[in-house]
């Protein structure tokens, strides 16, 4: 028989256990936009996202104090099927200033996802995927009534957006993006490590920026066109807005048809959490 003095320690012990708070995981929840698109995400990157929601309302708030139109810029970013996201975010920012300047820096305004102050801080040790990505770049979109209300156009990257980048002339462009490799390789980390952990080849990425580089191969722009969508229906359906006051969306630089933007793509990362 164990002393007295021994059993009340154990149940100390036993009780001290029982009051220490269960070790909080992160789950997996879904969250829907204003207008019925949702996201199964990481809960853990919630407060950050709100932080970031905010923030780039107020960064669009005061360019549109300034008398600016502002624009959102849909854009790959991820790597994926032979691209690299440093080089992705460059095309971003290049498309970005190409279509201000385009269309006047005086007068106009590009969000372009792809800047550094777009990104989501990691949790711990965990990054921010795409379905995270989206959560926020769905709720900045829609505005606070789903209405997208805080832009006056969207500009989906196309072919001639990347070609403008590499300098593609409409002669032998899969030659000049392989050459082009060859350079990057040797200076660029990210690259190389992308080709030594198999993710990339010499051959995916000329294939991918030569043939697929535009938003018609992206998750995340799959999302960003359905949403543009669902913001001008809701807009033909409102007395305030109507028709003629739709969300204009340029794709590659020319206006997209009526045929065009009422037509929905397949979901990108969007879809709610599956029950185990």
């Amino acid at each position: 028989m164990k002393p007295l003095t021994a059993l009340f320690s154990l149940a100390a012990s036993s009780l001290a256990l029982a009051l220490i708070p269960a070790t909080s995981h992160a789950a997996p929840v879904t969250e829907c936009g204003a207008n019925g698109i949702c996201y199964c995400y990481n809960d853990e990157f919630k407060a950050s996202i709100d932080a970031q929601v905010s923030k780039l309302r107020a960064m669009i708030a005061a360019e549109r104090a300034k008398g600016k139109a502002v624009g959102y810029l849909s854009v790959p970013l991820s790597t994926a099927g032979g691209s690299v996201f440093g080089i992705n975010r460059e095309v971003a920012e290049k498309t970005r200033a190409n279509v201000e300047a385009r269309l006047g820096a005086a007068s106009a305004w590009v969000l372009n996802p792809g800047m550094k102050e777009a990104d989501i801080p990691n949790a711990g040790a965990t990054r921010a995927g795409g379905a995270e990505f989206m959560v926020m770049w769905t709720r900045v979109l829609e505005g606070a009534n789903g209405l997208g209300e805080d832009f006056d156009f969207i500009y989906f990257t196309g072919p001639a957006d990347f070609g403008s980048y590499f300098g593609l002339t409409g002669s032998g462009d899969l030659d000049r993006i392989s050459a082009f490799y060859t350079e990057r390789i040797k200076t660029d980390a990210e690259l190389k490590r992308a080709v030594d952990q198999g993710r990339v080849t010499p051959q995916t990425f000329r294939n991918y920026y030569g043939l697929r580089a535009s938003v018609n191969f992206s998750l995340g722009a799959h999302d960003e066109w359905n949403i543009a969508g669902k913001i001008n229906a809701k807009r033909r359906g409102d007395s305030k807005f109507g028709v003629t006051n739709q969300l204009p969306t340029l794709f590659d630089g020319r206006p997209v048809s009526s045929a065009e933007g009422e037509v929905a793509l397949s979901n990108g990362y969007a879809g709610s959490c599956k029950a185990p």
